[in-house]
Formats: C-alpha cells, sequence, structure tokens
C-alpha cells in the first residue's frame, strides 16, 4: 500500500501545527448535499404578463438540466450550472414550473408555484327598477368578472358614500376567479335620486404588490309613494254654453310630487293644467270652456299618475244655454209729455217679468205703456229671465234707459246765488243748470271781465271777487241767474309795510309800526320776543337795551300772520379790560395771537403798531373775532414791548396802550439731551447729560422707569436700561426717553469638553466656550501642537474634533476678546483607552488564522486540484473560488475579474443561483495565504495608530500574488 503523497503529510503537519497553538480549532470539512434551486420560488404575476425563471444547481459537472412547464416560453439562457427562461401571456390561475437537474446518478428538483391576478377592469351593477315603492324591498346586484384571486377580492357595495354591505371572499381557493354580491335593500323616501354603486378592491399587498380598486357605473333609484285614496275635484256642476269656469284636482301623500303628471279632461276636450305643488299635496287647476257641441251631461275627469301607477275621479258637468232676455224701447229718446212702450221677451223655455210684473206664462213677452215726464229723465227699466236646468233655477236679467228731453232750470241748490270761497286751495266752482240735453253753463262779469270756470279745479284768487251772470242753454231753452263771489284770504305783512331789519342809533327818537293786508282787514300788535306784556307803541328814546328781535302778528278770521323785525342799535366803539388787556404775554409756540375785542356797532376795525424801541411801527397780530380760514399767521418771534391799539367804525375811533412781554415753553433735543448715552463699568456715577432751553429756565428731572435716580458710587451693569427725562416751567412740559447702555470687559464665564473625563481614540469630542461681555467679544482658541482636523463655528465658541488620536491630547486655551480687555481659561483633553490588549490579541489571532488557512491550502492542492476540478463548496463558504493547477505546477496565477468572486458569493448568499465560472477564474493558494498576512499587519498597524504612533515608524506591506 503506497504511503501518504508529499502534498498530504504537508497538509497534516500544518494543520497539526495550529492546533498545538491552542488559538483556533478546524473542524472537519463537511460534505454539503447537491441542490437544485428555482427562483423566485412564489411568483404572482398579472395575467397575460411575463416573468423570468432562474434554475440553478451547486452540482460542479451536472449532466442534464432543464425547466418543465406548460406556458408558453421566449426567450432561454444557459451557463453550465444554471438556466433562465422567459416564461409569457401567463393566463392560468396557477402553475407549478420545475426546475431539474442530473447530477451523479440523483435527479435534483425544485418545484415553484406561479399565480395570476386580475384586476377588477369591470364592476357592473345591474339596472335598478325604473320606479321603487316606498317600504318595498329591492335587489342590488353586483357582478365582477375575472377579477382574482377570489380570496383577495372584497366587494363593497354603497348608496353614495355611504357603505351597504360589504363582503370579503377569504378562504376560496387560489383558482376561484370572479365574484357577485346581492343585497335586498329597503327603499326609503330619501333615497329618491340617491346613486347606488359597487366598489371592488383587489388586495395584493400580502403578496408584494398593491391594491387595485374599481368602481361601477353609478346608478340612480327613483323611489316613490302614491295615496291610495281618489283625488279631490272641484268643478261646477253646471257650465253655460260660451262661459269659462275653474275646475282644480287635488291629491295629497304625493312623494316626489314634482314627479306627478295630471290629466284633466271634459268629455272629449283635454284641458291644459297649472299644477302647484306643497310638499307632498298637488293642486291642478284649469279653465274649462263649454261650446254649444257639448251641450248636455259630461264627464269631468282628473288622472293622477305617479311611478306607473294612477288614481283617477270623474264628476258629471251639465253644459247649458241660456241667454239673457232682450228688453226694448219704442222710443229710446222723448221730449216732455209723448208716450213710451216698453217690451221684454226671452227664450221658450224662460218665463220673464218686467218691473216686477211677470209674463203669464213662459215663453210669452211682457209689456208697460207711460207719458214720459221730467221724472222719466234717465229711468231704468229691468226684465228678468228665469230657466230651471237640472234641478237649479238660473236667473238672467237686462236694464234699459229712457231719456227726456227738457228746457234748462238753474236752482239754488245746484247754482247758489252767493259763494264765499277762501283764498289759496284748489276749488271746483259749480253753477248746475238741470235739464236734457244737458245744458251749457257760462258765468262773467257784467262789465265783460273775469269769467269763471265752472266745474274745473283751480285755484282761488282774491282777483276772482265780485258779481256774475250765469246762463244756462240746450236746444229746449234757455235760464238766466245772478250769483256773488267774495274771496277771503289770511293777513300778509310784506317788506314794505312791515320791514325786516330797522336800525335805530342810541340816544334818537323812533317807533315801530306794521301794516298787514287781508280780508276781512286783520289786526296787528307787536311785542319784543319772550316778553309777552312788552307790546311796543308809540315814540321811543332809543338805549341799546332796545335792539333785539319783535314779534309782528296780525290776524283776521281766515288766519293770522307773524313777522319777526330785527331792531339794530348802534354806537360808538369802547374797550374793555377783560377783552383787551393791557399787559400781555406772548408765549412762543402756543399759537395764540394778540386777543383784543371792542365793543362797539358795527364791530369797529382794530390795529396796534408798536411805539418806540425794537417795536417802532411793528403791527402786533390780532386774534380774530371769529374762527376762519384766513385767520393771521402765528409769528414765530414777537417783539416785546409798547403797542398802540387805535378802535374805529362810523360812529367814532378810540385808543389805548398795551405792554407785550414774550416767554416760551420748555423745548429738548438732540443736542442738549442725547437719546443714548453710554458708561463704562466700574466708572464713577455721574447723572444723565440732560438740559434744556425755555422762559423761565426750565427744571430737569430723570428717573429711570417711574423709579427715582438711585445714589451709589460706581456704575454697574445693571444701570442700563430706559431713562425718561422731563423738563417743566410754568409753559408746559417736554420729555426725552435716554437709552442708557453700559460697557464692560469680557469674562470667560464656561469652558466645558463632551464628553467629559476623556475621550478614547478615533472618538469625537466638542469644546464649548462662552463669555459675558459687551460690546460682545470675539472668540479665539489655542490648541496643543501638533492637534491637526479641528474644527470652529461659526463664531468660534464650539470646537470639534472627529476621529481623535494620541496627538490631540493635551491643554486647550478659551480667550474673550473685546475693546475694554481680555480673559482666557484652559482646559484638558485626555486621549486614551484599553488598546494595546486589543492589538496584541488582533497579532496573535491573525497568526493562528494564518496557520490555519495554510493548512487547508496544502490539504486543497494535494486532492481536488489534482485533477483541475472547481471546488463549489468551499468557494460559496469562504467568498472566492480556487484552482489549483497541481501542486506547485506552473506557478502561474492571476486575481480572478477583479472582485467578481466575492460578489458572486454574496449574491448565491440571496438567490442562490450561480453564475457560471471556468475553472481558471481563480488564484492560487499562496495569494490567499499573502492575503490573510496583508490584513492581520494592517490591523497591527491601525491599532498603533490610535494610541499616537506614527504611521512612518510602521510601514504598510503591499501585497503580492505569486
Amino acid at each position: 500500500m503506497p504511503g501518504p503523497s508529499p502534498g498530504l503529510r504537508r497538509a497534516l503537519l500544518g494543520l497539526w501545527a495550529a492546533l498545538g497553538l491552542g488559538l483556533f480549532g478546524l473542524s472537519a470539512v463537511s460534505q454539503e448535499p447537491f441542490w437544485a434551486d428555482l427562483q423566485p420560488r412564489v411568483a404572482f404575476v398579472e395575467r397575460g404578463g411575463s416573468l423570468w425563471l432562474n434554475c440553478s444547481t451547486n452540482c460542479p459537472r451536472p449532466e442534464r438540466g432543464g425547466l418543465e412547464t406548460s406556458l408558453r416560453r421566449n426567450g432561454t439562457q444557459r451557463g453550465l450550472r444554471w438556466l433562465a427562461r422567459q416564461l409569457v401571456d401567463i393566463r392560468e390561475p396557477e402553475t407549478q414550473p420545475v426546475c431539474f437537474f442530473r447530477c451523479a446518478r440523483r435527479t435534483l428538483q425544485a418545484r415553484g408555484l406561479i399565480r395570476t391576478f386580475q384586476r377588477p377592469d369591470r364592476v357592473e351593477l345591474m339596472p335598478l327598477p325604473p320606479w321603487q315603492p316606498v317600504g318595498e324591498n329591492f335587489t342590488l346586484s353586483c357582478r365582477v368578472p375575472g377579477a382574482g384571486p377570489r380570496a383577495s377580492l372584497t366587494l363593497t357595495l354603497l348608496r353614495g358614500a355611504q357603505e351597504l354591505i360589504r363582503r370579503s371572499f377569504a378562504g376560496e381557493p387560489p383558482r376561484a376567479r370572479g365574484a357577485v354580491l346581492t343585497a335586498t335593500v329597503l327603499a326609503r323616501r330619501e333615497d329618491h335620486g340617491a346613486n347606488f354603486s359597487c366598489r371592488a378592491e383587489l388586495d395584493l399587498r400580502p403578496h408584494g404588490l398593491g391594491l387595485f380598486e374599481n368602481s361601477s357605473a353609478p346608478r340612480e333609484l327613483r323611489t316613490f309613494s302614491l295615496s291610495p285614496d281618489p283625488p279631490r275635484l272641484t268643478a261646477p256642476r253646471l257650465l253655460e254654453v260660451g262661459s269659462e269656469r275653474p275646475v282644480s284636482c287635488a291629491l295629497d301623500g304625493l312623494f316626489p310630487a314634482s314627479e306627478a303628471r295630471v290629466y284633466l279632461a271634459l268629455g272629449d276636450q283635454n284641458l291644459s293644467p297649472d299644477v302647484t305643488l306643497d310638499g307632498d299635496a298637488l293642486v291642478a287647476t284649469a279653465t274649462a270652456t263649454a261650446s254649444a257641441e257639448q251641450e248636455g251631461a259630461r264627464q269631468l275627469v282628473c288622472n293622477v299618475t305617479l311611478g306607473g301607477e294612477d288614481r283617477e275621479t270623474r264628476e258629471n258637468v251639465t253644459i247649458y244655454s241660456f241667454p239673457a232676455p232682450l228688453l226694448t224701447l219704442s222710443e229710446p229718446s222723448v221730449s216732455e209729455g209723448q208716450m213710451v212702450t216698453v217690451t221684454c221677451t226671452a227664450v221658450a223655455q224662460a218665463l220673464v217679468t218686467l218691473e216686477g210684473v211677470p209674463a203669464a206664462v213662459p215663453g210669452q213677452p211682457a209689456q208697460l205703456q207711460l207719458n214720459a215726464t221730467e221724472n222719466d229723465d234717465r229711468r231704468n227699466f229691468f226684465c228678468d229671465a228665469t230657466l230651471d236646468v237640472d234641478g237649479e233655477t238660473l236667473i238672467k236679467n237686462r236694464s234699459a234707459e229712457l231719456r227726456v228731453l227738457y228746457a234748462p232750470r238753474l236752482d239754488d241748490s245746484d247754482c247758489p246765488r252767493s259763494w264765499t270761497w277762501p283764498e289759496g286751495p284748489e276749488q271746483t266752482l259749480r253753477c248746475e243748470a238741470r235739464g236734457n240735453p244737458e245744458p251749457s253753463v257760462h258765468c262773467a262779469r257784467s262789465d265783460g271781465g273775469a269769467v269763471l270756470a265752472l266745474g274745473l279745479l283751480g285755484p282761488i284768487t282774491r282777483a276772482l271777487s265780485g258779481t256774475y251772470r250765469c246762463k244756462a242753454a240746450n236746444d229746449q231753452g234757455e235760464a238766466v241767474k245772478d250769483v256773488t263771489l267774495t274771496v277771503e284770504y289770511a293777513p300778509a305783512l310784506d317788506s314794505v309795510g312791515c320791514p325786516e331789519r330797522i336800525t335805530w342809533l342810541e340816544g334818537t327818537e323812533a317807533s315801530l309800526s306794521c301794516v298787514a293786508h287781508g280780508v276781512p282787514p286783520p289786526d296787528v300788535i307787536c311785542m319784543r320776543s319772550g316778553e309777552l306784556a312788552a307790546v311796543i307803541e308809540g315814540l321811543l328814546r332809543v338805549t341799546r337795551e332796545h335792539a333785539g328781535t319783535y314779534r309782528c302778528e296780525a290776524t283776521n278770521p281766515r288766519g293770522s300772520a307773524a313777522k319777526n323785525v330785527a331792531i339794530t342799535v348802534e354806537y360808538g366803539p369802547r374797550f374793555e379790560e377783560p377783552s383787551c388787556p393791557s399787559n400781555w404775554t406772548w408765549v412762543e409756540g402756543s399759537g395764540h395771537l394778540f386777543p383784543c375785542e371792542v365793543d362797539g356797532k358795527p364791530q369797529p376795525s382794530v390795529k396796534c403798531v408798536g411805539s418806540g424801541g425794537a417795536t417802532e411801527g411793528v403791527l402786533l397780530p390780532l386774534a380774530p373775532p371769529d374762527p376762519s380760514p384766513r385767520a393771521p399767521r402765528i409769528p414765530r418771534v414777537l417783539a416785546p414791548g409798547i403797542y398802540i391799539c387805535n378802535a374805529t367804525n362810523r360812529h367814532g375811533s378810540v385808543a389805548k396802550t398795551v405792554v407785550v412781554s414774550a416767554e416760551s415753553p420748555p423745548e429738548m433735543d438732540e443736542s442738549t439731551c442725547p437719546s443714548h448715552q453710554t458708561w463704562l463699568e466700574g466708572a464713577e456715577a455721574s447723572a444723565l447729560a440732560c438740559a434744556a432751553r425755555g422762559r423761565p429756565s426750565p427744571g430737569v428731572l430723570c428717573s429711570r422707569e417711574g423709579t427715582p435716580w438711585p445714589e451709589q458710587q460706581r456704575v454697574s451693569r445693571e444701570d442700563a436700561g430706559i431713562y425718561h427725562c422731563v423738563a417743566t416751567n410754568e409753559h408746559g412740559t417736554d420729555s426725552r426717553t435716554v437709552t442708557v447702555g453700559v460697557e464692560y470687559r469680557p469674562v470667560v464665564a464656561e469652558l466645558a469638553a463632551s464628553p467629559p473625563g476623556g475621550v478614547r481614540p478615533g472618538g469625537n469630542f466638542t469644546l464649548t466656550c462662552r463669555a459675558e461681555a459687551w460690546p460682545p467679544a470675539q472668540i479665539s482658541w489655542r490648541a496643543p501642537p501638533g492637534a491637526l482636523n479641528i474644527g470652529l463655528s461659526s463664531n468660534n465658541s464650539t470646537l470639534s474634533v472627529a476621529g481623535a488620536m494620541g496627538s490631540h491630547g493635551g491643554e486647550y486655551e478659551c480667550a474673550a476678546t473685546n475693546a475694554h480687555g481680555r480673559h482666557a481659561r484652559r482646559i484638558t483633553v485626555r486621549v486614551a483607552g484599553p488598546w494595546l490588549w486589543v492589538a496584541v490579541g488582533g497579532a496573535a489571532g491573525g497568526a493562528a488564522l494564518l496557520a490555519a488557512g495554510a493548512g487547508l491550502a496544502f490539504y486543497v492542492q494535494s486532492t481536488a486540484c489534482k485533477k483541475g476540478e472547481y471546488n463549489v463548496q468551499e468557494a460559496e463558504s469562504s467568498g472566492e473560488a480556487v484552482c489549483l493547477n497541481g501542486a506547485g505546477g506552473g506557478g502561474r496565477g492571476r486575481v480572478a475579474g477583479g472582485g467578481r468572486g466575492l460578489r458572486h458569493s454574496a449574491d448565491l448568499g440571496v438567490s442562490r443561483i450561480p453564475s457560471p465560472r471556468g475553472p481558471g477564474d481563480a488564484p492560487q493558494t499562496h495569494t490567499g495565504a499573502y492575503l490573510l498576512l496583508y490584513l492581520f499587519t494592517y490591523s497591527f498597524i491601525y491599532v498603533f495608530q490610535l494610541q499616537g504612533c506614527h504611521p512612518h515608524f510602521l510601514p504598510i506591506p503591499p501585497i503580492k500574488f505569486l
């Protein structure tokens, strides 16, 4: 029996060396069974869609393989251990494709599941009845053909947006497709005009797809309610030929009443009704017209139709013909004393009555004769005819007027001999005469003057007064009469007899008298207004107390008239001390002018002129007696001194001396009291720099928001704030608001590290510095020498380090600086951690891993690669595929495809579908060993760098591939 090969001995020696170190144990390599895989195992595809299926195996050299399915195929791609095929036009509800490979005399299989789904593209709601009675059930039926799978389908019947019924078909077989949902619904009034619809939802979200929804077209439901009672018909029992009468038809308990249709007919005549709705009630009105062809008994029909049902009522109507009687006069117009015959006739069945006297029998005429007199003029004769129709007695009548001609007559009752009228209102003057034909009446003055407009509405004026002769005439004769017209009118006070304004001069004699016009002649009295007993009569000695308003009143039986008479008493000018003072103080800015009012009528004109010194010839502005837009301009500066004022009117003049002085109210501005003032903390306290201008000199008082001025020696920052300064003198006040700012040197109030207590190598830390100062301080930092990659915030208040190293440990200083000084604080940062033990452990572990890898590599080289085979199991478990072309043979190798082997192994962990690879696509075993040594060395160096060691002391060896 031959001994072990040299390659096997080297592999065993390496394995025992690794176990002897005691760091790692290697378990025996177990043989993984071969398998077949199908991806995706379970798939949902829309009906008619397509899908790619991937069929793969881990068998190194499969004999054959394939994909069994009844579905249509569009394309296939193959590799040594995989197969990809596209399936198209997938329509079966459920199919199970089988992936198989033949490997080592065994058949490897993987079975998948493909299910199709169909969206609810058609959602159909069955038609609703055209009309549905309220209170009865109707059926809603929804159909969704082909949609599925049914187990994922939900149907909902809706009234508008309200769900009526919702049904899910969960638990149905996977192959089931399409669904029907039926429900019985009670019709209600509020359902009239409502839209019913069906909504279908196919929920495939549990299978990784979405929610598919669709709804049917809405269908409108029309409900109705019709009372079992017949309509109420209102119509005349009798209807005369040629006449029109209203008929009406009413019915309650209708819903919807607006949908009801009404049919009205009289015999074979269709009526056009006018329908009025009131809630659930309906009233139809129409006009029935009878014709001679319809004479006799006829039926009036009313029919109300709603929802395919109707209610009807019939009434009998009798149509008859009954013309009015005929009344004739032998002569409609006769002269007084002639004979007149009156005759009344009617239809054969009617009985006539003339002036209350009936005819002997129905159908015969009635007759009357008379001798015409004046009293028969405009006499009416009446003829009545009666007729019995269908048990009801009908009456018609006719009248005729007789005209009797006679001469005019002027009676005192219709044309009085004396007329008295008030002036003003419009009146109708009447002088009427009896006679036939109607007489014409004409009234005029006998001297040919004014003519009265008889019978016309017109104004009555005093010019119409006088005696008139009235004549009445027609073709039968003439009548004459004299009448007298008197026009009375109320008193009148005009400006000639009683002027509105009278002017008297003080010290003279005068009298007040007024003359009034009126019919009858009026009485006139004048008295002072407000003094009923003070009647003015005779001559008066005029004083200014007589000035005022007097009321003169004239009275007669037709009324009274009153007039106010204004008496003005004029006198010369005179100065009064209160109204024009001798001493006056002008206040600058007050807007006041010198008030100098002078007593006198008419109002005197006043002028004040300076006398001597600075006021020589200067005019003193005067306040006008009444405010007006043309008031004198208010001066900015007024010269004090002595002024002479003169007052003049048409009755004389007078003079007065006035002494004027000038003063001003307090005034503060930016120059005397700056609005912004600055103090320095710690300086000696002082008052605010505020002063005011004004005469007399104002006093200034400053306080802080209502608080008195504090007594202190030094300025503190609490003194900053808003101060109010008020200047006061006897002419007013002025105020200023002063903002006081206190500046102070900077102080670093806070310097803190986060995290506190130090930071591990590779960690992050932040230093925060906060300073108090005014004006605000500028922040600056000083870091340990060699500290790199330091970040600062926008205002330098925060210093941050990411990935701390040993060079970042040490003392940091934060300094705050402004115009009044500088202040700094320091803080120490420590960078330390248990990394040395990690480095030693990592080095030992790396050495053990290197030894184990070397032993396995020699073993693989001495077995599988002697024949040039591809070790699929090792490639998938280690993350790369290795091919050994003989023990130590050739020495030629390369990295397969860059990182392709690593990416492929990651894909196998997800889909287990390996991509094809040739036997020469893997590096040699020596490459793996060098790679492990490289990773170990780089880890060791990185640990020492974290401890603050410089990288040039430990160079990273380059990786080599042999």
